[in-house]
C-alpha cells in the first residue's frame, strides 16, 4: 500500500511540476523581437532584403517545412546556426525552448 501511495505521490509531483519547466511563448516572443525579427520579419514571413543579401532562401517559419521540425532541431539551428545563419549570442538553452515555442504559435495564425 505504501508503494501505492508513493507512486501516487511521485505522479502527481511530475504532473505538477511540468508547467514549471514548460517553454514560455510569451518570453519567446520577446526574445524573438530582440533576437530573430531582424532578419526573419516581426511575423516569421522572412525579410526579402536580408534573403537577397546573403543569397538565400529564407522560408516562412509558419512553413510547413518549418514547422515540420522538431523542437530539438529547431532549438538547434537557433544556438548552432545552420548554413549561412549563425547561432544566436546571448542565448541560453531555455530561452532557446521559448523561441520554438514562440515559433511554433506562428502555424495557428
Amino acid at each position: 500500500m505504501r508503494v501505492l501511495v508513493a507512486m501516487i505521490l511521485m505522479a502527481a509531483v511530475v504532473m505538477y511540476s511540468a508547467p514549471l519547466f514548460a517553454a514560455d511563448a510569451a518570453a519567446g516572443k520577446d526574445l524573438y523581437a530582440k533576437k530573430c525579427s531582424s532578419c526573419h520579419g516581426a511575423a516569421g514571413e522572412g525579410k526579402d532584403s536580408v534573403a537577397k543579401m546573403f543569397k538565400v532562401e529564407l522560408k516562412p517559419l509558419a512553413s510547413k517545412e518549418v514547422q515540420s521540425m522538431s523542437d530539438a532541431d529547431m532549438k538547434k539551428t537557433i544556438l548552432e546556426g545552420k548554413d549561412k545563419m549563425k547561432g544566436i549570442k546571448d542565448i541560453d538553452a531555455k530561452a532557446a525552448d521559448d523561441v520554438v515555442a514562440y515559433v511554433r504559435t506562428l502555424a495557428k495564425k
